[in-house]
């Protein structure tokens, strides 16, 4: 693997409380290599967001980094100034959200939000900048793009506004991508051609992703590496055909049998019992165990690590005893 552009080690995230901090984050650790699209998967509170929102520099009182370190092309940027970070945020590291309403100003038009973006960041003329929008929505699909300039988002449907949001994205050719559930608020046949863009767009110009996302389908079509994160932790990492094709962990399995087949016919979709704990009611020892099929008698107190499970890395003592992982038809009835 290439030297990596991002590099997460060890990162810990509280929420304090009046009865104390909770754990948000432990211990998540992972890379992503130039041009590398990493998906990170898992449900909802499994911690896929606030690792974006900490790697993007946008926590939010009571959310605070209490551990770790993230850094950026080799320098550390946890560390860095507000204002530093705001200059990153933009011109090197850029963000697409899963809702493009939010995501853009309702009081600006489209070409002005990219215009005031990219004379942020770059030593660029206004009319220059004008017609670097112009291109740029010409290449994320917008018809009729010297028009589009002057709409303002709620005049847009929701498929334009997220090709916006690309467009903003990547108008200053950042280096990464954080893109949090980029096709969630959008219908199906949407969601493939924004997608298509994505990755696309990012292949032209070798810019690495962190793609966050619950759909293991977007992620199948598009990601190089999968981590899978449970309660707040990563339970499984590796290049995604070893994750998708045979994966180790209980609860990637669990996530990929829920997938309903096109070659097998049944009567019920299998599911993962239980659901995903609480961050005041995080069980001891391995967080999944409750709602493991196949736990061993210490799974309950002692904590598994990250260890090697042939292409990938994997936070379970099956690994370590060296057993099979269940099955498809013993996930979900423990």
């Amino acid at each position: 693997m290439a030297d990596p552009l991002l590099s997460v080690r060890n990162l810990r995230l509280e929420i304090a409380t009046r009865r104390g901090p909770l754990l948000a984050l432990d211990d998540v650790s992972f890379d992503i290599a130039p041009g590398e699209v990493l998906g990170v998967v898992g449900e909802s509170g499994a911690g896929k967001s606030i690792t974006g929102t900490a790697i993007i520099g946008l926590l939010d009182p009571p959310l605070r980094m209490t551990g770790g370190e993230i850094a950026f092309a080799g320098q550390r940027i946890d560390n860095l100034s507000a204002e530093a970070f705001r200059l990153l945020r933009g011109r090197s590291i850029g963000a697409v959200f899963q809702d493009p309403l939010t995501s853009l100003n309702p009081l600006l038009t489209v070409g002005r939000q990219l215009v005031q973006t990219m004379r942020v960041h770059l030593d660029i003329s206004p009319a220059a900048a004008r017609s670097r929008a112009v291109e740029l929505l010409a290449e994320v699909g917008i018809p009729a793009p010297t028009e589009r300039l002057d709409c303002y988002p709620h005049e847009l449907s929701g498929g334009m506004r997220q090709r916006i949001v690309l467009a903003l994205a990547f108008c200053c050719e950042p280096r990464l991508i954080i893109a949090d559930e980029p096709t969630t608020a959008l219908d199906v046949s949407v969601q493939a051609q924004v997608i298509e863009l994505l990755r696309r767009m990012c292949r032209e110009r070798s810019t690495a992703v962190m793609l966050i996302t619950h759909d293991m389908g977007v992620i199948a079509e598009t990601a190089d590496r999968i981590a899978v994160m449970y309660a707040g932790r990563v339970v499984e990492i590796g290049p995604a055909t070893a994750v998708l094709k045979g994966p180790v962990h209980p609860y990637t399995r669990g996530l990929m049998a829920s997938i309903p087949s096109m070659k097998r016919r049944t009567a019920d979709l299998v599911q993962v019992e239980g659901s995903m704990p609480r961050l005041a009611e995080i069980p001891s020892g391995c967080a999944f165990h409750p709602r493991c099929p196949v736990r061993l008698p210490h799974c309950d107190c002692q904590r598994p690590s990250l260890m090697n499970a042939g292409d990938t890395l994997v936070a379970c003592w099956l690994a370590a005893h060296g057993n099979v992982a269940p099955t498809r038809e013993t996930i979900g009835h423990a």
